[in-house]
Order: structure tokens, then sequence, then C-alpha cells
């Protein structure tokens, strides 16, 4: 498949008195209407074994110029590291830790999970987002093309 530069994102999650939190590199929205994202997480990660417990995770989007969390979560493993103990954060209404830095965010409650092998798809319903933030001119998102009428339904 080609390579394709997609955003990436930070996932954390609490269950069972253990935070984790990874860089996700497979997650996209996947509805429109209920609202939904679809997250992937290794099977081989802690982040995924923490997921197995939890019941809400938080997905957060970063700005570019701030990327200490994302060469946080994604170069050191929580198996040997606590992430949380390097950044800021503050709990969300569930218990998960949100990131202070993250430019947007949002958590929800884990509705399914799907297995597809070495990565399991977590499929969150948003209870808490954060405050509205502008867009990245350089990225084209739904906010630029919603006005379009489509051909057919979504």
């Amino acid at each position: 498949m080609p390579r394709v530069p997609a955003p990436v994102y930070v996932v954390t999650v609490a269950a069972g008195g253990e935070r984790s939190g990874c860089l996700v590199g497979f997650a996209s929205q996947c509805s429109i209407s209920p609202p939904r994202f679809m997250v992937w997480l290794s099977v081989r990660n802690h982040t995924y074994r923490t997921a197995g417990g939890a019941t809400h995770l938080a997905v957060h989007v970063l700005d570019r110029d701030r990327c200490g969390a994302a060469e946080l979560f994604g170069g050191e493993t929580g198996d040997q590291v606590d992430k949380f103990a390097r950044v800021d954060r503050r709990p969300s209404a569930d218990g998960s830790p949100l990131l202070t830095e993250a430019c947007a965010w949002f958590v929800g409650r884990i509705e399914t999970r799907i297995d597809a092998g070495d990565h399991v798809g977590f499929l969150p319903a948003p209870t808490e987002v954060s405050p509205p933030v502008r867009t990245t001119p350089a990225l084209l998102r739904y906010d630029d093309v919603k006005e379009i009428d489509l051909g057919k339904p979504a």
C-alpha cells in the first residue's frame, strides 16, 4: 500500500490502578452519525494490555511544534517507564489521563473491540471533548469539505 502522510495521535487509558499511553498511527473517523473514531492498538503494546480492562480511552491530537509527547509516547514503553511522570496531565471525568499539551482531544467509552491480527481496533463513543481549536491550514479536513453536496449519502 502506498504510504500517505497521515496524522498520528497519542492514546491514553487508565484501568485497574494503572495508566498507559502510546503513539498511534492507525486511527480514523469512521462514522459521522453517530460520531465514531476507530483506534488500532498493537497487541504487543503496554497500552493495549491496559486498555483491555478499560471502559474509556482518550485520543489526543498534537501540534507539530510540540512533538515531545509524540517522542515520549512513541519512543518509550510503559513496561519500563512511567511516561506520565514526564508530562503535564489531568484526569478526565472517567479518569483517563489527558495531556495538557495536546491541541485537541476526546475521551470515549469503548463500545467494541475488533481483533484484526496484530492490532485490535477500539471504537470509542465520545463522552468528553476538548474545546474547539483552529484547524491547520495545510491539511484538508472535514470542515473544508462538509458543504459539498454528496452524490449519495455517506
